[in-house]
């Protein structure tokens, strides 16, 4: 039987290698405002430069606070980002370098929303600001000189489970939405599935972080609730089509492949991109790893193909 680690691409073992022999606290051991500094510090090390665009700004969206990209003048498609970190650690700076990235390659302006983060604010708080902002971006995007009928919506890992359940929410409500872009989203009801238990440790995303988010997130009893696992809504159909970007050493791979499936079989259009021999973030590698700057373009293919006039 293969071993795990024999998946890894060279490029990816290294990273994984430098990472442990740094022997930073796994955020498990850590208090949430502990692993948030901890995250923050270390978010963009691995990630490529901020790129320079010529409109960055600070907005409030819907009451929360939000970030905007714009990589010209002229009234762009908007994407809505909702930043991983297990919905109890992320923000706005952990993911600026990303966000850059998406506007700059794809054309298209970026809205990042810094939503309400757990213990403090537990399931459906996230949930509720990213329904939020998603229609107050489709109401308001001429105010800000963006185009409200052509928008998209994305995120990574729990960004990505928020950005599935917008999908619902404007299917639902008749919102114009053109794409869900999915990365490495989380998608299931439980860590149960066979890539939870290969790559349990030693992958960036252990086992006993997915507990740690969880408990911290959501009540055991709320986890079958379509919006923390959208693979157990009722009825798929009608959803903007979507783009999933999976890494094969992740312990999420599977469970994105299923909602890959189920999303197909209820006719909704999807592009599925698996990125072989890399782990969960790995999007936020560019400096260290080439698989990150192939993702990031197909990203913004699906985003020009989805999002133009």
């Amino acid at each position: 039987m293969t071993s795990p680690t024999q998946l890894l691409t060279p490029r990816m073992a290294g990273v994984l290698e430098r990472i442990h022999r740094a022997n930073r606290p796994p955020f498990h051991s850590l208090t949430p405002r502990e692993a948030r500094i901890a995250y923050r510090m270390g978010a963009e090390i691995l990630d490529l430069p901020r790129a320079p665009l010529p409109r960055i700004e600070d907005l409030d969206v819907a009451g929360r606070p939000a970030r905007l990209y714009s990589p010209s003048a002229e009234r762009l498609p908007v994407l809505l980002y909702l930043h991983g970190g297990g919905f109890t650690i992320g923000d706005l700076e952990t993911h600026d370098s990303l966000c850059r990235q998406l506007a700059l390659r794809s054309g298209a302006a970026v809205l990042a929303l810094d939503y309400r983060l757990a213990p403090e604010h537990r399931f459906p708080a996230a949930v509720d600001d990213a329904w939020a902002a998603l229609a107050w971006l489709h109401d308001h995007a001429a105010s800000l000189g963006l185009d409200g009928h052509r928008l998209a919506v994305g995120g990574d890992s729990a960004g990505g489970t928020l950005a599935a359940s917008a999908a619902f929410f404007a299917r639902d409500r008749g919102l114009p939405l053109a794409l869900q872009l999915l990365i490495t989203p989380g998608t299931a009801s439980e860590p149960s599935s066979p890539s939870h238990r290969f790559f349990a440790n030693g992958f960036l995303l252990d086992a006993a972080s997915i507990a740690w988010f969880f408990d911290h997130y959501i009540d055991r009893a709320q986890r079958h609730d379509w919006r923390f696992a959208p693979l157990q809504a009722d009825d798929h159909s009608g959803l903007a089509p979507a783009c999933l970007v999976l890494a094969e050493c992740d312990p999420l791979v599977d469970e994105g492949i299923a909602y890959a499936d189920t999303l197909r079989a209820a006719g909704v259009a999807v592009t599925l991109e698996l990125f072989r021999g890399v782990t969960h973030d790995f999007i936020k590698m560019g400096r260290q790893v080439p698989e990150a700057l192939t993702a990031l373009n197909a990203c913004a293919q699906a985003l020009k193909e989805h999002l133009r006039p």
